[in-house]
C-alpha cells in the first residue's frame, strides 16, 4: 500500500460495525478532517496537498471495494489550488470540492438530508457539531479515529483471511498433483 504499510485486501468487518438495522446507503467523509486525523497517510506531506488527497482517495476506494457501500469524500474547495476539478468520480467513490463561500460541512448536511428517504448515511468527521446534525437527520456519525481504526482492522482481518485462503489453495494444488 502506498505509504500506509503492507498491501492488504479488505473484509466486511467494518461494514458490520455500523449496522443498526437500516441500510447504510452512503458514507460521507469530511476529507480534510480525516486527513488531519491520519498523519500516517502520506507522511511528511501537507494535509491539504494533492498527494495527501490522492492517497486518501486510494485508501477509501479500496475500502469501498471491500464493503460495497458508496463513499463520497468532501473537501473544502474554495481555497483549493487552481486546476483542481470540481468532482472526481471513480466508480462508487465520489470526490467533491465545495465552491467558494460554501463549506464541506454544508455539503455533508445537504447530502445527509437528501439521502434520508433511502436509508442511513454515515458521516465521518471530527466536527462534533456536524456529527450531531447528521445524527439529528437520522444518520450515523463516526469520529475520524474510530473510522481509521475500522479501516485498519478490516485490512488486518482481510490480510489474515487472504493468507488462510492462499494456504488452503496451495495445499489443494499440491494434493491434486
Amino acid at each position: 500500500m502506498r505509504g500506509v504499510g503492507p498491501e492488504f485486501a479488505f473484509s466486511l468487518f467494518a461494514a458490520k460495525r455500523y449496522d443498526t438495522g437500516m441500510a447504510l446507503v452512503r458514507i460521507l467523509v469530511d476529507g480534510y478532517s480525516l486527513l488531519h486525523g491520519w498523519p500516517e497517510l502520506a507522511p511528511g506531506k501537507p494535509r491539504h496537498s494533492a498527494v495527501a488527497r490522492d492517497e486518501l482517495v486510494y485508501i477509501l476506494t479500496r475500502y469501498h471495494d471491500a464493503i460495497g457501500t458508496p463513499i463520497t469524500i468532501f473537501f473544502d474547495g474554495g481555497g483549493s489550488p487552481p486546476g483542481i476539478p470540481k468532482s472526481e468520480p471513480t466508480g462508487q467513490v465520489e470526490v467533491l470540492f465545495s465552491r467558494a463561500g460554501q463549506t464541506a460541512d454544508e455539503m455533508i448536511e445537504r447530502a445527509a438530508h437528501r439521502f434520508q428517504p433511502y436509508g442511513e448515511v454515515l458521516a465521518v468527521t471530527d466536527d462534533n457539531t456536524e456529527r450531531d446534525i447528521v445524527i439529528g437527520l437520522g444518520g450515523q456519525a463516526a469520529s475520524c479515529l474510530n473510522f481509521i481504526r475500522d479501516i485498519e482492522s478490516a485490512m488486518a482481518e482481510s490480510a489474515d483471511d487472504l493468507q488462510r485462503h492462499n494456504r488452503t489453495e496451495r495445499n489443494r494444488f499440491r494434493q491434486a498433483r
